[in-house]
């Protein structure tokens, strides 16, 4: 029988049990992990600040490790020495559709001016213009899973979409269309969602250049890392009207300090980076896990395996 040490929470690590009963669950805290019984295999490991505060690995590391699952699909979250010492495999599509329907509520709410359509007293009873989804331009920057999930529903729904990666291979989606550079994706979306991973590379790669580009009215949402936008800028363009509406599940840092203008923004929609916390969500992951430790025991390759290389890949 598997022994795997999970960082995630009691409630969690209950349904884990219940999920994949060939499996023994220690429970072990976020963050850094401490010293692990000698058949304890795999580790479950979440985002703690822990990981990144430390100046290196614990003493005794890897202890008797052969696997790390990540449960998160970025990387960003845990230092580089965890990449070079033991076997580790990212959840990269585990959120991916729970993600998407949170994309496309964001979208709805700004076309259909909700939660403010909603009237409490007949002095408002007076009509508004609202907006079509149908028939409307989706821009997505990056193509991987969430776009993936998301794409086809925005085809279902009558939107256009088009997408931006950095490779050249073909969309996974019939009928998106791609677009020579950001410019172009900022200038003719409707909606915009960020899908892309945060490396050095694309820290603040929403910046004041690219906002300039943007299609008047543009709504733009990241459910991805709050790092990907220049903020300051992001203010600017929301304070002028270039960008009509910020759906934003993630910022830099979070949780933003107390004050800050994201907060109190009237074309800002800001969410507690909750997006992806569902129950499904989890589900997959500890399915996941399970495949992975079943490829552990029998020699095969890791699903979602990582390596330092993928911490600079494209989206």
């Amino acid at each position: 029988m598997s022994r795997v040490a999970s960082q995630l929470g009691a409630a969690f690590n209950q349904q884990l049990r219940q999920w994949l009963p060939g499996i023994q669950v220690l429970e072990v805290p976020r963050g850094l992990p401490r010293p692990l019984p000698a058949d304890v295999r795999v580790l479950l490991a979440a985002p703690h600040g822990e990981w990144l505060e430390a100046a290196g690995p614990p003493a005794g590391w890897p202890f008797a490790l052969e696997l790390v699952q990540l449960v998160t699909s970025g990387l960003d979250f845990f230092p580089p020495w965890l990449f070079r010492s033991v076997a580790v495999a990212s959840a990269r599509g585990t959120s991916a559709a729970t993600l998407a329907e949170f994309a496309l509520a964001t979208i709805f709410a700004a076309a259909k001016q909700l939660p403010q359509v909603w009237i409490d007293g007949p002095q408002h009873w007076q009509q508004r213009p609202l907006a079509s989804v149908s028939g409307s331009t989706l821009g997505l920057f990056g193509f991987g899973r969430i776009a993936q999930a998301l794409a086809p529903k925005a085809q279902a729904l009558g939107m256009q979409v088009l997408a931006l990666r950095h490779s050249a291979q073909p969309f996974e989606v019939p009928g998106v269309e791609g677009v020579a550079d950001v410019h172009e994706l900022f200038a003719r979306a409707d909606h915009l969602l960020l899908a892309a991973p945060l490396t050095e590379r694309t820290r603040h790669v929403i910046g004041p250049s690219v906002l300039a580009s943007a299609k008047p009215g543009l709504h733009l949402i990241n459910l991805a890392r709050g790092a990907l936008i220049d903020q300051a800028a992001l203010l600017q363009a929301l304070d002028s009207g270039r960008i009509a509406l910020a759906s934003l599940d993630v910022s830099d840092p979070e949780p933003l300090p107390a004050g800050h203008p994201l907060y109190r923004h009237p074309r800002v929609r800001l969410s507690p980076h909750t997006s992806a916390n569902c129950p499904e969500v989890y589900r997959q992951i500890a399915l996941l896990l399970g495949r992975n430790l079943a490829h552990l025991a029998h020699g095969r390759a890791l699903e979602n395996a990582v390596s330092i290389a993928i911490e600079e890949a494209q989206p």
